[in-house]
């Protein structure tokens, strides 16, 4: 069961749900609006392997913006570090940005329960398009869990920045 803005609003102040930093007026009847980071990631090699680390490099998104690209991957990140342990987040694009062609979870918008970071944000646009820094770009709604609970603390955990795939530690045969 989704949970309310209101209750969003009364679980971070009772450290349920963690939002960092906290705007009140980014709230919506079920969901937090977040922020996009300073930085940008692409990777350098037109043809990504996952069985092994790919070279990416980070560039800071000016004041003014930066043009996006189709057929281009681009790893954001939130602004906030956001997550719970209480409550299972999941994201997706705020529906101003997908009207401008904007998808910022590719295929991951399910956080793992305990999984507390900026969240990178898989961003790809249909046509090119600028964004800007700390834009609002997408939405967090936080869920209900039932059953036992096992707290996330994976590789990702305390990220900062956007941080690109490290699938290649999960094969074995290297």
């Amino acid at each position: 069961m989704i949970i309310t803005g209101s209750s969003i609003k009364r679980e971070v102040e009772k450290g349920k749900i963690h939002i960092e930093p906290f705007i009140e007026s980014q709230l919506n009847p079920n969901s937090y609006n977040f922020r996009l980071g300073d930085t940008i990631t692409v990777y350098t090699e037109k043809i990504l392997d996952p069985k092994k680390h790919n070279k990416t490099k980070t560039l800071p998104i000016p004041k003014n913006g930066i043009v996006l690209q189709p057929d281009t991957l681009y790893l954001g990140h939130t602004l906030e570090v956001m997550g719970s342990e209480h409550y299972v987040p999941i994201i997706r694009g705020r529906s101003s940005i997908g009207r401008l062609g904007i998808f910022i979870n590719i295929t991951a918008d399910l956080i793992d329960i305990g999984s507390i970071n900026q969240w990178t944000l898989q961003i790809h646009v249909v046509q090119p398009v600028r964004v800007y820094p700390r834009m609002l770009i997408g939405q967090v709604t936080f869920w209900h869990v039932k059953g036992m609970v096992t707290l996330y603390n994976g590789k990702y955990q305390g990220s900062r920045g956007p941080v690109a795939s490290q699938i290649y530690k999960d094969f074995t045969d290297q």
